[in-house]
C-alpha cells in the first residue's frame, strides 16, 4: 500500500530514521501515555467527553488529545489515543470502564462464551478510530512521526478471559493449562483482528505501529514462546503481507533476557525496554540486533531533581551511540509535573 500524502518520511522524521537503523547525536524522544491526565488540557477534553471510551471513539476529541503533547513539548512522535481493548469490543465482547478501577469485560472463558464472540472484528466499530488517525495525520507537523498500536494477543487475552486486569494473569494461565485449544482459539481471533486493525491504521496514516505486550513478563520461557512470540510473529507477518515496509515496534514488557529471541523470532523492527532491564545486557544483546526504545523509570520522571538528569544521561550513555528512541519504561504517571517533562527534554536534547 502507498503511504498517505503528508506522512512523515524517513528523510524528515528523526523517529523513523532511528527505526530504520540510523544512530543520531540527539535521539528522538516521545513518552508512552504522553497524552494523559498530567496535562491540564487533556483533563479538560476528558471532562468534555464524559467517559474514557467516549473519548476514544470521538474522532475530533481523540485527535485533539493525541496532538496536545506535540504542541506543548514538540515530541518527535505522536501516538494514537485509543486503548488496547477496542479489539475485544469490536469482536462483540461487552466493555466498560469503572472510574478509578479500570476496564471490565464480560469474561470469555468457555466454549459457549467464545461462540458468542464474533470471528472477525466489526470494522464499523473501529471506523471512528480510523477517522482519528486521518485527522491527526493531517494536523501533525512535518517530520513528526505517528505511531499506531494494538495490544499483543497474550495481554489482550488475559483481559478477555478474566474480564479485568489481574495481578498475576492467573485466570488466563489456568485456562491455557486446562483447555489450551480454547485459549488458542481466543488468541487466533485476536491475531486476525489485530492484523486487520493495524493495516487499517497504516492505510489511514500512521508511520509505525507498536504491539504492547504488557504482561509478557508473567510467563515462563516455554509459555512465552507459545503465547507471546508465536502470535506476535503472525501479526508481524500479516501486517507485512499488506505493508511490506511497515515499521513495527514490539514491547514485551518484563521479558528481560528472553527479548533477544523475541526479536529474532518475531521480526519486529525495534523493541521497547522496560525500566528494570539491565542496560549493559540490553545494549550488548538487544541493541546489537535492532534499535531499542526506552527505558527511563516513570517514577524517576515524576520525582524529578538530580536523579532525573543522572538517569537520563546514563541512558543516553548506554544507548545513544546506536539507533535509539528515548522513552519511558512504561507509561507516564498522571501526577507527573509538566516541569519535569520539560527538564527531561532539555537533558535529552542538550
Amino acid at each position: 500500500m502507498d503511504r498517505p500524502e503528508g506522512s512523515a518520511t524517513s528523510e524528515t522524521s528523526r523517529f523513523l530514521r532511528a527505526l530504520n537503523g540510523e544512530a543520531q547525536a540527539v535521539p528522538p524522544v516521545w513518552l508512552m501515555r504522553q497524552a494523559g491526565r498530567y496535562l491540564p488540557e487533556y483533563r479538560e477534553v476528558r471532562a468534555k467527553a464524559g467517559s474514557f471510551l467516549s473519548l476514544c471513539y470521538n474522532p475530533e476529541l481523540a485527535a485533539e488529545v493525541t496532538l496536545q503533547p506535540i504542541r506543548r513539548f514538540g515530541f518527535d512522535a505522536a501516538i494514537l489515543f485509543s486503548d488496547i481493548l477496542v479489539i475485544p469490543q469490536a469482536l462483540g465482547q461487552a466493555l466498560w470502564f469503572v472510574e478509578g478501577e479500570g476496564p471490565r469485560l464480560e469474561p470469555v472463558a468457555t466454549h459457549e462464551r467464545l461462540a458468542e464472540v464474533d470471528r472477525a472484528a466489526d470494522d464499523a466499530k473501529l471506523a471512528p478510530i480510523m477517522e482519528t488517525v486521518t485527522r491527526v495525520r493531517e494536523a501533525l507537523p512535518s517530520g513528526t512521526g505517528f505511531i499506531g498500536f494494538c495490544g499483543a494477543p497474550w495481554t489482550v487475552a488475559t483481559y478477555m478471559v478474566a474480564g479485568r486486569g489481574t495481578p498475576d494473569q492467573g485466570p488466563a494461565k489456568a485456562l491455557f493449562g486446562a483447555d489450551p485449544a480454547l485459549f488458542q482459539a481466543i488468541v487466533d481471533r485476536i491475531v486476525a483482528a489485530s492484523i486487520r486493525y493495524l493495516n487499517a491504521q497504516i492505510s489511514a496514516g500512521v508511520d509505525a505501529v507498536q504491539i504492547f505486550d504488557s504482561w509478557a513478563g508473567s510467563l515462563d520461557a516455554d509459555d512465552f514462546r507459545r503465547w507471546c512470540v508465536a502470535p506476535t510473529r503472525r501479526i508481524v507477518e500479516g501486517v507485512r503481507a499488506a505493508n511490506p515496509h511497515a515499521r513495527i515496534i514490539g514491547f514485551p514488557r518484563g521479558a528481560g533476557q528472553l527479548i533477544p529471541d523475541y526479536v529474532r523470532q518475531t521480526g519486529v523492527d525495534a523493541v521497547g525496554l522496560e525500566t528494570e532491564i539491565d542496560r549493559a545486557f540490553a545494549a550488548a544483546e538487544i541493541q546489537s540486533l535492532v534499535p531499542v526504545q526506552g527505558h527511563l523509570d516513570p517514577q524517576v520522571l515524576r520525582a524529578g531533581g538530580p536523579d532525573l538528569e543522572r538517569d537520563a544521561e546514563a541512558i543516553l550513555a548506554a544507548f545513544g551511540d546506536r539507533p535509539f528512541v528515548f522513552n519511558l519504561g512504561h507509561g507516564i504517571l498522571p501526577d507527573t509535573p509538566i516541569a519535569h517533562v520539560e527538564r527531561l527534554l532539555k537533558t535529552v536534547r542538550g
